[in-house]
């Protein structure tokens, strides 16, 4: 069984808005509370001069082996332009500040994994050719809703690896900054989401709702495929970090325990941001109700 007795509740970081009052979607003041969680909680890091850490041997074996780093360039990648292309199509000034800043960060992130990677020499595949959505906002939800998911799962990864040593904690501490601007990207996303949807009339709301629902569908429906087919393609490969690494990075490794630790690491990473901004809730209620049917 994964050992929690490890398990510090302090919040990550600590932001509040400082106007008093509720933040009701919709508000002035809801939309301007969101945006300063972006840019009053900005870190100026700059990639370029991150101190890598010497890795042994062994270190960098297990970081070489890892099977999702073209994935993860990739996902950065198309996060940034998405972001970009729905903030220059944004009439709203003050949101299109947050989402530009928001695209930036990930951009910093796919920067950061690509000096990483060629500081240890592990090898990248053609990154793919981005093409602009016909509809902005589609490709945004699309990005959106998928880093709900990824973040939540990557809160749980990122902590079982430094809680079993699978990454030095040198490595896990350069890394921190980049992990925890995701917890702020997705708040940022939840809040933007119930905000735009408070906005419109009836009819259009729910045409917007209905994209919402496309949009997850979507990205439920393509991680489920990427996993059949890699199964299919890598039959009796350990091909995820989930699975692959489940064995090495922690002896007694079980899904519910698992599903524990990102739980509790989603609800630390929000934790220490303002109580009135709402919170990526998908994911967390999906798996409570999972762990429902887990002994």
């Amino acid at each position: 069984m994964l050992d929690m007795s490890h398990y510090d509740p302090t919040p990550y970081y600590n932001w509040s808005y400082p106007v008093l009052g509720g933040l009701v979607p919709g508000s002035e003041m809801h939309r301007d509370a969101f945006c300063r969680l972006l840019t009053d909680t900005y870190n100026p890091y700059k990639p370029a001069v991150i101190p890598w850490p010497q890795l042994s041997a062994e270190e960098l074996a297990r970081l070489s082996a890892l099977p999702f780093w073209d994935t993860a360039v990739a996902i950065e990648g198309r996060a940034s332009l998405r972001m970009q292309w729905q903030a220059n199509d944004l009439k709203d000034a003050r949101i299109a500040e947050a989402l530009n800043l928001n695209a930036a960060e990930e951009r910093r992130h796919k920067e950061v994994l690509h000096n990483m990677l060629t500081f240890y020499r592990i090898e990248l595949g053609p990154e793919p050719v981005y093409l602009p959505p016909k509809n902005p906002e589609f490709g945004f939800l699309r990005t959106g809703f998928g880093e709900c998911i990824n973040s939540f799962f990557a809160f749980g990864l990122f902590d079982l690896a430094r809680i079993s040593g699978f990454f030095p904690s040198a490595l896990v501490e350069t890394f921190e900054p980049v992990i925890q601007e995701e917890a702020r990207h997705i708040m940022f996303f939840v809040n933007y989401v119930a905000y735009r949807r408070a906005k419109l009339g009836l009819l259009r709301r729910c045409w917007f709702d209905l994209k919402c629902l496309v949009a997850i569908t979507e990205q439920f429906a393509s991680r489920i495929g990427m996993a059949l087919e890699t199964r299919r393609r890598r039959k009796g490969v350990k091909s995820n970090f989930l699975t692959a690494g489940a064995a090495t990075i922690a002896r007694g490794f079980t899904k519910r325990s698992f599903f524990d630790l990102c739980l509790r690491e989603n609800d630390r990473r929000m934790a220490g941001y303002d109580k009135r901004l709402l919170r990526p809730m998908m994911m967390p209620r999906l798996i409570r109700f999972a762990l429902r049917f887990m002994h």
